[in-house]
């Protein structure tokens, strides 16, 4: 059968998508996160030292109230609803990458995860150690669990910006170590930073998250269906007093990870519907005849099928999770009024356990706990890789920001917060900087393959 080609006209760029080109060039950019997180979070900072201070400040204590007849009814304030809420689906993804990454990824065997877990747990452990030390006997003690986080969006864009300079097998180790650092956060705040449990509503939680298990196990892949249970497991897991956040990561531990046809078949179905699809083209058809709109429906269809939902929905929500949903938890929680008695309270045992925790505890932890597992012979450095640029990595795991923001809100009011958030500020910055500046000058340019 003859074959005309499509008319190049069809396929010229429209203006919306040259408009919106440098934007998506920026977005696939391997730093662009941390670049609009670091910038909201200035916003945040500049807002609430300036003349409109009292109108940031009141914006995110507005009520918002969610009724639904007798049986739904919550009254928040908008930044719980931020961090109650939007954080469950940032807890999804991570939850995602968690699952990902113990089935396929760095985590999946003991040989593979056995370094990146030491370095971790000694990422987590000493921090804590350090702000234990620093406020043992105090009522702010609860703070402990602050400097153990790191950030991953700010720490990979750091190593990003180094470009080649960075081996690959330092920016698997540093993911990885970031990874089972969030499932060590989200265990924290599960464990320790509960409060008045309710059991009846924790177990209707996970009697929901059963429902979700089992909807895998029967195949279900309806992504509607997942989020529906989700939604209602959100809802029990925020009366329960175990923190809302947590029901995101239960919730994408359920999502099926298997997809329903192998890539072989795919091809195969692809190629056979492409050929019924195929035929000469004129210039008077604008639109596909029925034929053709079947193919190309049959073709979607294998398309979804071949994929795995939990892949899918990763990938669906990383662009909303790091350019809105992140981006609106800094600015509603990096703002702190340093004009205010926090300012003055540089001897504050809150600010140094979380500065030191971050800038010390996290790179001696990491380079102590690794050292540990490879003179034990449980790990080994990967190839490329060696002391000097586990250092590196250590100080850029100090970046906390994230998720330290999240754990302080957990763990103190107002005046213990606004401190632990200079704490988190300072440390984060200078581990970023020392960290970037130590991998700049330790390391070389490697050679770009073709």
């Amino acid at each position: 059968m003859p074959k005309t080609a499509i008319p190049d006209s069809i396929s010229v760029e429209a203006p919306i998508e040259r408009l919106l080109s440098p934007f998506q060039q920026f977005a696939k950019r391997s730093t662009a996160g941390g670049i609009v997180l670091l910038a909201c979070a200035i916003v945040a900072l500049l807002w609430a030292n300036s003349p409109l201070a009292d109108a940031y400040f009141r914006l995110w204590n507005t009520p918002v109230e969610v009724r639904f007849g007798n049986l739904i009814n919550l009254n928040k304030p908008l930044l719980l609803w931020i961090n109650d809420g939007l954080m469950a689906i940032f807890f999804f993804l991570v939850g995602m990458e968690i699952k990902r990454e113990l089935l396929v990824g760095e985590l999946a065997s003991f040989k593979k995860a056995s370094l990146s877990v030491a370095a971790a747990i000694g990422g987590m452990v000493a921090p804590a150690l350090i702000y234990t030390a620093l406020n043992w006997g105090t009522e702010n003690l609860r703070g402990w669990g602050i400097p153990m986080a790191t950030d991953i969006a700010f720490a990979l864009g750091a190593l990003a910006l180094l470009g080649t300079r960075a081996p690959t097998a330092l920016k698997v180790f540093l993911t990885a170590l970031a990874i089972v650092d969030d499932l060590g956060a989200v265990l924290v705040i599960a464990i320790f930073y509960t409060e008045n449990l309710k059991i009846g509503f924790l177990g209707y939680a996970l009697l929901v998250w059963g429902l979700m298990i089992g909807a895998n196990r029967l195949g279900v892949r309806s992504a509607l269906a997942y989020f529906l249970m989700g939604l209602v497991m959100w809802f029990f897991m925020l009366k329960s007093g175990v923190h809302a956040t947590v029901a995101g990561v239960l919730a994408a531990m359920a999502i099926p990870v298997r997809s329903r046809i192998d890539p072989a078949h795919y091809v195969r179905c692809v190629r056979e519907y492409l050929g019924r699809f195929e035929k000469p083209y004129t210039e008077a058809q604008i639109i596909l005849d029925s034929e053709q709109q079947s193919a190309v429906e049959a073709i979607e269809r294998a398309s979804l099928r071949v994929q795995s939902p939990l892949q899918r929905l990763e990938h669906q929500l990383h662009y909303p999770v790091a350019f809105l949903i992140m981006p609106i938890f800094a600015l509603a929680n990096a703002g702190v009024a340093l004009g205010g008695d926090a300012a003055i309270q540089w001897d504050s045992r809150v600010i140094w356990g979380v500065v030191l925790g971050l800038l010390l505890g996290k790179p001696i932890g990491i380079v102590g706990a690794s050292w540990l597992a490879v003179r034990l012979g449980i790990a080994q450095l990967p190839r490329g890789i060696g002391w000097v640029h586990l250092w590196g990595v250590g100080f850029l795991a100090g970046i906390g920001f994230t998720m330290a923001l999240f754990i302080a809100q957990l763990a103190f009011a107002k005046e213990a917060l606004d401190l632990a958030k200079i704490g988190i500020l300072l440390g984060s910055a200078l581990s970023g900087a020392i960290g970037f500046t130590l991998l700049s000058r330790w390391t070389k340019p490697q050679p770009e393959l073709d």
